[in-house]
Order: C-alpha cells, then structure tokens, then sequence
C-alpha cells in the first residue's frame, strides 16, 4: 500500500515539475519574439512561392467549396499586403467581406 501513495505522489510531482516548465516556456515567448517571428513567416510566405502554396493547400485545403476559401487564397496575395512598420496593421472594414 505504501508503494502504492509513493507512486501517486511521485506522479504528482512529475505532473507539477511539466506544468511549472510549460508555464515557463509561455512566459519567455514575449509579443517582440511573437511579432519578429510573425514578420519573417510573412516575409518566407512572400519570397517562397513555393513554400506559400505549400501552405495555401495546408490553410486553406480544408475550406475548398466553401465561402470562405477564395478569401483564404486572397490572404496570401503578397501583392497586397502592408510591409514595414505597417505589416501589423488591421485592413479598413470597408475591405472585409
């Protein structure tokens, strides 16, 4: 019985070790890495033509036949999307369908 309460406990330690290391790992991905990393996948999407109709098919695949896939398409038409200090910047409601 007693190996029994030390696995229990041991399991519970181990449960609390993964939680603390995963809260960890959330509190180092700060909104500066977020945003740096957000412009260089923009930036691979639009150099890459390759790698954007790799995930054109992975985004917007599953939405083939539906409303929303020609709008899907359209989000990575590079030709159209702000650059610079810009890039972040929300389009104006008048363009969203």
């Amino acid at each position: 019985m007693a190996k029994a309460g030390t696995s229990v406990l041991l399991a519970l330690a181990l449960i609390g070790v993964a939680g603390a290391a995963r809260a960890q790992t959330a509190a180092s991905e700060t909104p500066q890495a977020n945003d740096k990393a957000s412009e260089q996948y923009q930036q691979l999407t639009c150099r890459n033509p390759a790698f954007r109709t790799n995930r054109i098919a992975k985004e917007c695949g599953p939405l083939e036949g539906s409303q929303f896939y020609d709008s899907c398409v359209a989000s990575f038409n590079c030709d159209k999307q702000p650059t610079g200090a810009d890039w972040r910047k929300a389009p104006p409601s008048e363009t969203i369908r």
